[in-house]
């Protein structure tokens, strides 16, 4: 079975602009270029661009806003997709996805990791929408003007969306934009699911029942993105796939995978590899390994199966949020 793939995550374009020219999308030394794409069938790729807050920044010497730095990340990833439009073009509905596929084109899909800036401008998220930004994660490993990411502490693992939080994922959906709940605090899940109708996506998480970690969702979250048609994108970490791990085997993220299918039904199941963000071995290396990965999946699913957890729910959440 030669499967197509539309992984929801990877922090591939940040790597790429942090090198100051030095690499690529083409051919650059990263887990993901447009030739491993290539040869691990990739249908689309999310590329997000990964948002440093203000002490982050400063701490690298970088003397940028939140909000500039998406933009200089941003023109980076313009950059490469016009120099490489023979291969891979930009998509920004569902259709877009299928008309570049049948070209023989690999679709890429803007994403951003931490809307922090945002910085409590409703504005902005028009503005992402207008630059192509189709999903958003919103907090990463700290507190944003939206909410709290998870934590180890149980009180500020409940702690919720602020208010800020709430109108912005409202917005999101309104403009048809992915709400991606991965690396946000419990009570931050619970308030999308309060306030939002949409699907709505765990872009890079994986089963908490199965690897205790905050960035791991439990089973009653795992059935609310089920029963809102949402997904959740099994991540290729060794760490979330199994607690202190430093190698991720293929057969752990088919348990994960397998898991989630149980819980919350196999429609709800996709891939967030997380490629270019993670620093633990994975089993088959880079994407383009992907088959290995899928002919692990059909150990254990069907082929109708593993179509949906490698592309046709993901394409069908794109369908159905994106406008």
């Amino acid at each position: 079975m030669c499967a197509k793939v539309i992984d929801l995550h990877c922090d591939t374009i940040d790597k790429i602009a942090r090198s100051n020219g030095s690499m690529g999308l083409r051919d650059g030394n990263c887990d993901i270029n447009l030739g491993k794409l290539r040869k691990g069938g990739a249908m689309a790729q999310f590329f997000a661009i990964f948002t440093r807050s203000h002490a982050s920044l400063q701490r690298v010497g970088l003397t940028l806003t939140p909000y500039e730095y998406v933009q200089w990340i941003y023109a980076c990833y313009q950059k490469e997709l016009t120099a490489n439009a023979d291969i891979i073009a930009p998509a920004y509905t569902c259709n877009d996805i299928l008309r570049n596929d049948e070209k023989g084109l690999m679709s890429s899909v803007l994403s951003v990791e931490d809307a922090v800036a945002l910085e409590g401008k409703i504005e902005r998220v028009d503005t992402f929408y207008q630059m192509g930004v189709r999903m958003m994660s919103l907090t990463w490993d700290w507190e944003n003007s939206l909410g709290y990411p998870q934590s180890a502490d149980p009180e500020r693992m409940q702690l919720g969306l602020k208010p800020f939080g709430i109108d912005a994922v409202r917005r999101m959906e309104e403009l048809g934009i992915i709400i991606d709940v991965s690396h946000l605090s419990d009570g931050g899940f619970w308030d999308v699911a309060k306030h939002t109708s949409a699907p709505f996506a765990a872009s890079h998480s994986c089963a908490r029942a199965l690897c205790e970690k905050g960035r791991n969702l439990t089973d009653d979250m795992l059935r609310v993105i089920g029963d809102r048609g949402g997904v959740c994108g099994v991540n290729f970490y060794a760490g979330f796939l199994n607690k202190g791990s430093r190698y991720a085997a293929v057969g752990d993220i088919v348990r994960h995978a397998q898991y989630i299918a149980n819980v919350a039904g196999v429609d709800a199941v996709a891939l967030g590899s997380d490629f270019d963000g993670i620093d633990a071995e994975v089993e088959f290396h880079d994407y383009a390994g992907m088959p290995m990965l899928v002919d692990g999946l059909l150990r254990v699913f069907t082929e109708e199966e593993v179509e949906k957890i490698c592309w046709r729910n993901a394409l069908r959440v794109i369908r159905d949020v994106v406008k």
